[in-house]
This record gives C-alpha cells, structure tokens and sequence, in this order.
C-alpha cells in the first residue's frame, strides 16, 4: 500500500483526515483558479458533481505534472441546493447571505477526490451527502456566526460538521469524512491496491 501522498489542497481539515487515517502526506497547493473554473462549467450547464469533480481532478493534475512520480491527491466540494450551486463566502456579510438562503431546507454536499501519477488522473470518486438546516431566526444565524472564528468559516463553506455546525442541522445524511471534503474510505481502498 502507497502510504505516502501529496494534497494538492491547503485545507487543514483533509490533511487531518489523512494524517487520522495513517496516510503521511505533504501539502503542496495547486493554486487553481477556482472560481473562474466554476464559472465556465456552470455556463456549460455541468452538474454540480462535474462541477465537484473535474475541479477536484484539475488541481490533482497541476500538482502531479511538477512531481511526476508521486501519488497527488486533489479534492473538491460544493453545496447543491435545489442546482444552485454556493460557493464559500468571502466575508462574514456573505456567510449570512448563504445561512439565510440554507435555512429551513435540505441541501447536497458533493465532495469529489482525484488520484492522480504522471500527470494524468488514475481514480477518482464522488460522493454526496443529504444535509438538512433547521428553520433559524435571523438571530440565531448572527449568534451562530459570532461563534466561528474566520479560519473555521472560510474552509468549511459556513458551516463546521465536527464543530458548531452540527447545531445548524435537523438531518444529516451520509459520510461525516465526505461532509468534511474527503471521502476517506474509498481513498484508503484504491490506496491499498496501489504499488
């Protein structure tokens, strides 16, 4: 099993959940343009799994060219709610824009991952998660933000699962690691068939 990879990710949360899960990884971001990306595939009319996916598959792809015998691992997640796609906030005014617009309704996380190796994909899966808000007063949304330091509300897109977040919820469905950005589980399989 390979047990040594590279995150094309900043995201402290998905090297935790490799590090948690014994897989040694060093953090080399692959600087995508994330947004501009996004922009041209929603114009495409792409689904938000495509969406989730090619991004995931873009940033694996630019790290993997510089290190082209390493395994690299890129990652990518969006919320859905009802084909809308809602990117992370750039500010606490915009968070209270995206709470408002997910209270009181269900939503889909779509989390994708990417292996690839000499610069190509070689796996990569997608997975999703159910995520339904309770009905919030405005109030509560202020006093919940107040409660999320800046770093916890930019890389979690609102919201933190394993923190204050789970609050915000009336149902979860589906994999707490998928909900955090990396479906763990299927990694560590395609992982262990590796040489």
């Amino acid at each position: 099993m390979v047990n040594e990879i590279i995150l094309a990710s900043k995201s402290k949360v998905r090297k935790k959940i490799l590090e948690d899960n014994k897989i040694t990884c060093r953090v080399v971001p692959s600087n995508v343009d994330e947004d501009s990306i996004k922009e041209s595939l929603l114009k495409e009319k792409a689904t938000p799994a495509i969406i989730s996916k090619n991004l995931a598959e873009l940033k694996a792809n630019k790290v993997s060219q510089k290190f082209i015998n390493e395994i690299i691992i890129g990652a990518d997640s969006v919320i859905d709610l009802e084909e809308e796609i809602i990117s992370k906030p750039n500010d606490r005014i915009e968070a209270l824009k995206i709470l408002k617009k997910l209270n009181g309704k269900t939503h889909q996380l779509v989390s994708s991952v990417c292996i690839s190796r000499g610069g190509s994909m070689i796996w990569n899966y997608t997975d999703k998660a159910s995520l339904t808000m309770k009905n919030m007063s405005f109030l509560e949304l202020e006093v919940y933000l107040k409660k999320i330091s800046d770093e916890a509300l930019y890389a979690y897109n609102v919201y933190q699962i394993e923190g204050e977040g789970r609050n915000l919820f009336s149902k979860i469905e589906g994999d707490e690691d998928t909900i955090m950005g990396l479906p763990v589980k299927q990694i560590k399989e395609y992982l262990s068939r590796l040489e």
